[in-house]
């Protein structure tokens, strides 16, 4: 799995490492990883390095010395380096240093024309460049990349009106230094004026704003620094031990031991969510699915080999429930999902099933078979009485231990947590699943490997990519080209999916 640390663990971590290795040298890791990032960027999008122009937004503190260290070493490789100092006395003095010894430019970021000499800043004396008061803003229209090192993991809130101005004036793609200016580091947040970045560098290790951020932070690399790590609060699965762990039928397997997993969804308004479940489960590699409901003609219509019943005790075993897509929040509603939480079978709560579980969460209270629930932002707030807030991370690890089951938190970054346990955080990639219906394709995905006999948590998450990866195959085949797509293409994709995470669980050498 891959951790995301928090901004007080990562500090932690350095503060150890500093014991270890001589004053500066993390920095300079950092920094020429950085360097080496803006010469491949600046190779691919323009043909070349040397004699190509790269602009330096320079805040205070040590995202700030990353920048002007990696303007060092790019002046060393003709690049022509332009540091713009958002606050002048406090630049990182070695970084600055190291710039003006290369022949990097100089100018003061605070809009005013003053010239000023090196030794008005920080009692740096080098002979070197001058900081100057020149066109910050023409500067940066005329780079090739700009590069961020406005604030670090210590920063919060929004850029500063100067700053700002500075980042609306950038036309050239932008590096972020470690994560983007004006982006919570923890919790993703952004409440203001940011940079998007097409590309961002994180040192040492991923941070939670680069799972819960990604469309602010572009595409992410991380550069080694030496830092050592415990378990994080935040991970997510990687793609190929899904595909290595998804149940798929061994050589003594039948249709019952691949699991046959029941699903009460659907009524005489909302027909599709019946269909649309079923046909998740059913994709997703159930060795059986059974339906209890009013649909059974919709969805026989479209999947004959499910077995349907016209209500829950009529149904015949199964391993795991899904309750709640379309099937209404009336008495009778009521007292089909009753049914099914009274059983010792793992339940999925989705939908409508959320709805009648806010008015009353009490009978979760005797439950000790594994609960599964998965909200939206409003379903969230109907369960809880409050929004999740900009620390969605928080919020979802609250409600699983206060209720003590799984909860999924949808969205671009979906979000499972489980008491006692890491929070797994999916990003879709996109958000072509933002559509009517696609979350009934999730809940039937997440009941078939809870059927399967599969963790909770791990089933939550492993759905999740697989609802996210058939969502963008949906969205690039030949015909759609990055269309918007709806819940009936995306279900069509679910099994393409699962293939897709299973070739990459495979030796390179005998992957097709």
């Amino acid at each position: 799995m891959r951790g995301y640390f928090t901004a007080g663990e990562v500090r932690a971590a350095e503060a150890e490492l500093f014991t270890r290795v001589p004053d500066g040298m993390p920095m300079r890791r950092a920094a020429f990883g950085l360097a080496e990032v803006v010469a491949r960027e600046l190779r691919e999008r323009t043909g070349g390095v040397a004699g190509r122009s790269v602009a330096l937004l320079v805040g205070s503190g040590d995202n700030g010395g990353d920048a002007l260290w990696a303007g060092s070493f790019l002046r060393r490789r003709g690049v022509a380096v332009t540091a713009i100092l958002l606050s002048p006395d406090r630049a990182h003095p070695a970084g600055l240093a190291a710039l003006r010894r290369t022949g990097g430019r100089i100018l003061d970021g605070r809009g005013d024309s003053r010239s000023r000499a090196a030794g008005d800043l920080g009692g740096i004396s080098d002979q070197g460049t001058d900081v100057t008061g020149g066109d910050a803003a023409a500067a940066l229209r005329a780079a090739d990349l700009v590069v961020d090192g406005i604030v670090g993991i210590s920063g919060h809130g929004a850029l500063r009106p100067g700053a700002a101005e500075l980042v609306a004036a950038v036309r050239a793609p932008i590096i972020a230094v470690d994560l983007p200016s004006g982006v919570d580091p923890d919790t993703g947040a952004v409440v203001g004026p940011a940079v998007r970045a097409a590309v961002t560098v994180t040192f040492g290790a991923y941070k939670p704003v680069h799972a819960l951020a990604v469309p602010y932070c572009g595409r992410i690399g991380l550069v080694p620094i030496g830092l050592r790590l415990g378990e994080a609060g935040l991970a997510a699965l990687d793609p190929e031990s899904i595909g290595a762990e998804w149940p798929v039928p061994g050589a003594g397997d039948d249709k019952y031991t691949q699991g046959v997993t029941g699903v009460c969804a659907g009524s005489a308004t909302y027909p599709g969510a019946a269909v649309l479940c079923t046909g998740a489960a059913v994709a997703a590699t159930s060795g059986m699915v059974r339906y209890a409901g009013t649909g059974a003609a919709e969805v026989l219509a479209h999947f004959p080999e499910i077995i349907a019943a016209p209500s829950i005790s009529e149904t015949g075993r199964v391993q795991a429930w899904v309750f709640g897509p379309g099937a209404g929040t009336d008495a009778g509603a009521r007292d089909r999902l009753m049914e099914v939480l009274a059983t010792d079978l793992p339940v999925v709560v989705d939908a409508d099933g959320l709805t009648l579980l806010a008015a009353d969460p009490s009978v979760l209270k005797t439950r000790t078979a594994p609960t599964v629930l998965t909200p939206h932002a409003g379903e969230f707030a109907r369960l809880t009485g409050h929004e999740p807030g900009p620390d969605r991370v928080t919020a979802v690890r609250e409600l699983a231990e206060s209720w003590q089951v799984t909860v999924l938190l949808k969205g671009r970054a979906t979000l499972v947590a489980a008491p006692g346990r890491p929070v797994l955080v999916n990003e879709a990639g996109g958000s072509w699943a933002a559509t009517a219906g696609s979350g009934d394709v999730l809940s039937g995905i997440i009941g078939a490997l809870l059927a399967a006999g599969r963790d909770p948590a791990w089933s939550a998450a492993a759905a999740a990519r697989v609802h996210a990866l058939a969502a963008n195959l949906a969205a690039h085949t030949d015909t759609t080209a990055g269309a918007p797509i709806s819940a009936s293409p995306l279900l069509a994709h679910v099994r393409a999916a699962i293939a897709t995470l299973r070739e990459l669980a495979l030796p390179a050498a005998v992957r097709p």
